[in-house]
């Protein structure tokens, strides 16, 4: 009997318990309601638009946020039609105002340079050219190579670093014609400078060879590095000692009048008389 009452003792607190759970969660979901969060419709891109791309209106769509919407993401396609991509977006990426060209500008590479800054295209060799390691947002360093005026001919062909940490905007093959006016293409590389340094790369492209050597973006120094030689590139990094010359030994100098010898002279006085005597001194052998 007892065994028997406390099994349904059990079985009535396990009711108990499970019934009293039920009803805290239905009376705290009544009196603590889950705030709901809210959602904003943002632009988005419907598919892939490279840098340059004028955006039309079958360029983008519409899609939900849900809670704080992102600074600078753009909510209107107003703001957004007829402006220029400057920086690869991706398809369903939300479009943010400093990823469009500014209002009225356009598209194409212009409106990728920065205020301040030219775009200088430089042509390069065939091997950077097929490698395509050289891409739209990497950094790289000008190397110019030539004959500099008024060196010696001894030194050869010299090579110097002429800027470093340059942003790449573009690269691909212009078409140019060659002597016989045949159309070739020329890999051609387009560079983020300065008005200063656009200078300095007019001059180099007409009087040497520029070659573009890739860098890590995080590594921003610019050490100073000295103009190399082909001299220098072929000479020996310990140069043999010159020969050490022998000392010669003189003879010695004879004087072809000997000097004359010394005379003495002697005054002798015997009583009233007096005498001079003279008396030369021996020579040495």
């Amino acid at each position: 009997m007892n065994r028997r009452l406390s099994s349904i003792l059990l079985l009535a607190f396990l009711v108990a318990a499970i019934s009293s759970y039920l009803v805290y969660r239905v009376a705290g979901k009544r009196l603590h309601p889950v705030p709901q969060q809210q959602t904003t419709k943002i632009i988005v891109a419907a598919k892939d638009l490279p840098i340059g791309t004028i955006i039309a209106d079958d360029d983008i769509t519409t899609a939900n946020w849900t809670g704080t919407v992102p600074q600078g993401a753009l909510l209107s396609k107003k703001e957004v039609l007829g402006r220029g991509v400057v920086s690869d977006l991706y398809k369903g990426e939300p479009i943010f105002d400093k990823r469009l060209a500014a209002v009225g500008s356009g598209g194409g590479l212009a409106a990728t340079i920065k205020p301040g800054m030219r775009a200088a295209a430089v042509r390069v060799d065939e091997v950077v050219g097929v490698a395509g390691f050289v891409l739209p947002g990497m950094r790289v360093d000008v190397l110019v190579s030539g004959d500099a005026p008024g060196a010696p001919q001894s030194e050869g062909t010299k090579v110097k670093t002429l800027l470093q940490n340059i942003e790449v905007l573009s690269a691909g093959t212009n078409i140019q014609k060659d002597n016989d006016g045949k159309p070739i293409h020329v890999p051609v590389v387009t560079l983020l400078v300065t008005p200063k340094q656009a200078e300095l790369l007019s001059l180099a492209s007409n009087h040497t060879k520029i070659q573009l050597v890739l860098r890590n973006p995080l590594d921003t120094k610019t050490p100073d590095t000295p103009t190399i030689a082909m001299a220098s590139v072929f000479s020996d990094k310990h140069p043999a000692p010159e020969p050490r010359r022998s000392a010669r030994r003189r003879a010695p100098v004879r004087d072809p009048k000997p000097a004359p010898p010394d005379i003495y002279l002697i005054q002798v006085y015997n009583g009233g008389k007096h005498t001079q005597e003279k008396f030369t001194a021996l020579q040495p052998h």
